[in-house]
């Protein structure tokens, strides 16, 4: 993989890392952005494990005979065991290591979408798809806990605003090779599960040979000075165990409060990106006048808006609220709540303003989640980032799979799949709310 030298945005200085000769500065700065552009690589194929069931629901639908609801209730699985995964994978990211960890995630994925795809029935289906969303969580946040050993506080924002814009590109990359698979190869629903995964496959191995778990493996100091870097949070020992870290992150109230915050914008995030392909792929979008876009298509303009509202909010963070990360969370989340309810008041023939609204959407609902990760370290130590931020994933999650089969039941009792948006728009509003009273 290419290296690229730090920008100066991000800075320059090494003096965090304990040397002031230049040559190793150097040295160790390159080796940082290697390891972030590991993570970002890996990171990159990760959705096409898990973001795909949307394009899926149409062929399963026909082929299986259920309805919506019952679909959502196995989305939900998924979100689920990623859940629990999420409390149990990142304290295995900070005992084990998060390029172990991760990496294992990324293969296991990859055998359970097969798994998926061999399904004969919901329940089969169900199943496969929840144990796929247990493996699924062996990536963010053992990832997480891989970059918070290589990167200072005063640039975490950025740092995992890059992070996230990859998991945005990600949702970009499962949507695009899903509507290829359906669109142009006119294959049926089961090789969505079975071909974008291949690029998972290849990024969990990279990752595994390209990343270090940390600046002492490759003969480095590390960046941290805890009594600085970590100034909210006690000195944690290398040796810390596993109950001592999960006391530690549950018994932190701003993490748990930033925890419920994340839920209502990750309810609003998932009902986006499973439920948005059904509304376009719907029968009143392919009469629309759509000239030279197919309708189809326009779904890719959200996850391309969501992976630039991740970078863009990593820095507003940083940058404009001097790492105050609850005033960036807040201000997208307000204007996401705006856009998600314009966007439900546009008719399905308005494909070019729908087009624009619904990057605008994607844009400010998945922004804020570079300001939540980059919290996790913040509030309680960079030793402790795993098991905060897969304790924060468990409460994203848990709301996402409790929003997937109320969609689906309001889209079968009403036929109107665009109310999708007014929910979103509910639980921006809720996540703005409760976020106010973080305030780090």
């Amino acid at each position: 993989m290419t290296v690229m030298e730090s920008p100066a945005s991000i800075g320059a200085s090494i003096g965090s890392a304990g040397t002031t000769n230049p040559e190793l500065a150097t040295s160790f700065r390159r080796a940082q952005w290697r390891m972030l552009f590991a993570a970002m690589f890996c990171y990159l194929f990760f959705y096409t494990g898990r973001q795909t069931f949307g394009f899926a629901i149409p062929g399963i639908q026909a082929e299986f005979g259920v309805s919506k609801e019952a679909l959502g209730w196995a989305s939900a699985a998924l979100l689920w065991c990623y859940a629990i995964g999420q409390a149990i994978n990142g304290n295995l990211g900070d005992k084990f290591g998060g390029r172990r960890v991760m990496s294992a995630g990324a293969i296991l994925s990859f055998i359970m979408n097969w798994a998926t795809s061999l399904s004969t029935g919901i329940v089969s289906l169900s199943v496969f798809w929840g144990i796929n969303g247990y493996f699924q969580a062996m990536g963010w946040a053992p990832g997480s806990r891989l970059l918070s050993n290589w990167w200072g506080r005063h640039e975490r924002g950025t740092v995992y605003g890059m992070y996230t814009f990859a998991a945005g590109l990600a949702s970009v990359l499962s949507f695009a090779t899903s509507l290829i698979v359906v669109g142009y190869f006119h294959l049926d629903w089961r090789w969505i599960f079975r071909l974008p995964v291949l690029l998972l496959l290849i990024g969990g191995i990279a990752f595994y040979l390209i990343a270090r778990e940390k600046p002492e493996d490759m003969g480095f100091a590390s960046p941290h000075d805890d009594a600085v870097d970590d100034a909210t949070a006690p000195t944690v020992a290398d040796s810390e165990g596993s109950l001592a870290r999960y006391k530690a992150v549950l018994s932190n109230w701003r993490l748990l409060v930033a925890g419920l915050a994340i839920g209502f914008q990750n309810a609003a995030r998932y009902g986006l990106l499973v439920w948005v392909p059904v509304h376009f792929l719907g029968a009143n979008w392919t009469k629309a006048d759509a000239a030279a876009i197919d309708p189809r298509w326009i779904s890719i303009a959200l996850p391309v808006g969501m992976a630039f509202g991740a970078f863009s909010n990593g820095w507003v963070s940083d940058k404009l609220f001097n790492s105050r990360r609850s005033s960036a969370i807040v201000l997208y989340m307000v204007l996401a709540a705006i856009t998600a309810l314009y966007m439900y008041t546009i008719p399905t023939t308005a494909v070019y303003q729908g087009l624009a609204v619904l990057f605008l959407c994607g844009f400010f609902v998945y922004g804020p989640q570079s300001s939540f990760w980059a919290l996790c370290p913040d509030l309680v130590g960079h030793k402790r980032a795993g098991t905060a931020t897969g304790i924060m994933n468990f409460f994203a999650y848990l709301f996402a799979g409790l929003g997937e089969p109320t969609i689906g039941h309001f889209m079968d009792t009403g036929g109107n799949t665009s109310v999708v948006f007014l929910i979103v728009s509910l639980c921006a509003i809720a996540s703005a709310t409760v976020a106010s009273f973080i305030r780090r």
